[in-house]
């Protein structure tokens, strides 16, 4: 490029800088809806999808987390055998940066018992390239429905 055809801003904006563009509330709207349609369908491998590979899930805020999709799906996988007519619902998503936070609702039947679970809280997420790498839920489980 040449003196006379590059303009003030041309330097301001790097290759780099450009081609990383912030997330979008609409992208963790659908990171979230993913993350629902495998716990609702009890499918794992969907679930861990939205997911970084070294990503970490905290179930309860006191227990040890899963670390990476293994350890997630470790988690999750028990699903199948334990919730039957699984709906999941999420609220508006806030957006920090990379982290945002969202509502839920997840309701089931467990399979043993057939007793209703109402269960109600929050997800707290961090991101990278797309994809959660912390999750963090706080939830109250209500039998009943």
């Amino acid at each position: 490029m040449n003196d006379e055809t590059s303009s003030p801003n041309d330097a301001a904006v790097s290759p780099a800088a450009s081609a990383k563009t912030p997330p979008t509330k609409r992208q963790f709207e659908d990171l979230i809806a993913e993350f629902g349609k495998g716990w609702e369908k009890g499918d794992a491998d969907r679930l861990i999808a939205v997911f970084t590979e070294d990503a970490v899930f905290s179930s309860m805020p006191f227990d040890r987390p899963a670390r990476g999709r293994a350890g997630i799906k470790d988690y999750w996988k028990s699903v199948p055998r334990e919730q039957a007519e699984i709906t999941f619902r999420s609220g508006e998503v806030f957006v920090a940066g990379p982290w945002f936070a969202v509502e839920i609702r997840c309701t089931f039947r467990r399979r043993r018992t057939g007793e209703w679970i109402d269960l109600r809280g929050a997800l707290f997420c961090e991101t990278h390239d797309g994809k959660i790498s912390e999750m963090r839920m706080y939830w109250h489980r209500q039998s009943g429905q």
